[in-house]
């Protein structure tokens, strides 16, 4: 049973004040990033961006609790985002649910049974040309927020082909603000690496696009979290 002891109560062991600060400030920043990465893919899942900080909260500190490593960082992932929109549109929250505990139940069991080892059989062209469709259609479903397209009422495509027509059915609502905002934060996640490589680019691009989004006009019609889905709840689901 050793292995399966979480790293946590071996983390413990000789922890002091120093290490603590540091994990303090990595915290910071991690939640910082984190957060609005967890709300988009949320977003880009199907769901609300209440549903995104939910499982980047609680699923994030049962794995910090629980893992096996004591640098790990959890939290939604991009990867499933295509997947779990899917899944939503066909069966709904409570579908997602259920999908979510039957992968937890296999996920418990391949790690009993040690079915990890089993990775190094899969062709490498497999792994890498998975990855790569997915950050194609991880490109694609930005395409409309990042050039602030707006839809038609009823139009929320699903699948890639669909957000793809819908995006150059609607070029013409195209916001030029909301074009600025995304190219700047691009721009940033490009460059600032390498200017700085000890404060991630991607902090730096939250940072300066929710300043930017703060300082802009209402009458520039850019869209944030709140004017397109209302205040977020503080409260936990019941």
């Amino acid at each position: 049973m050793k292995e399966f002891t979480p790293m946590l109560v071996t983390s413990l062991k000789g922890y002091n004040s120093k290490m603590l600060i540091k994990d303090i400030v990595a915290g910071i920043i991690v939640a910082i990033i984190a957060l609005p990465l967890s709300i988009a893919l949320a977003i880009a899942s199907g769901v609300g961006p209440e549903e995104g900080l939910y499982t980047a909260i609680v699923a994030g500190a049962l794995i910090s609790v629980l893992g096996g490593s004591r640098v790990q960082i959890a939290g939604p992932t991009a990867a499933f985002a295509t997947i779990v929109a899917g899944i939503v549109a066909a069966n709904g929250m409570e579908g997602l649910m259920l999908a979510t505990i039957i992968a937890g139940i296999l996920l418990v069991l391949m790690g009993i049974f040690k079915f990890g080892s089993l990775i190094k059989f899969i062709p490498y062209t497999i792994t890498t040309g998975f990855t790569a469709g997915i950050a194609v259609t991880i490109l694609v479903g930005q395409l409309k927020d990042f050039f602030g397209v707006t839809y038609m009422k009823g139009q929320s495509p699903i699948e890639t082909t669909e957000k793809i027509a819908a995006f150059f059915e609607n070029i013409s609502t195209v916001n030029l603000w909301s074009l600025l905002v995304g190219a700047i934060s691009l721009l940033i996640l490009i460059v600032w690496p390498k200017i700085n490589k000890t404060i991630p680019g991607s902090l730096i691009a939250v940072v300066v696009g929710a300043v930017m989004v703060m300082l802009l006009p209402e009458s520039t019609g850019v869209k944030t979290i709140e004017t397109t889905f209302g205040e977020l709840s503080s409260k936990l689901p019941t």
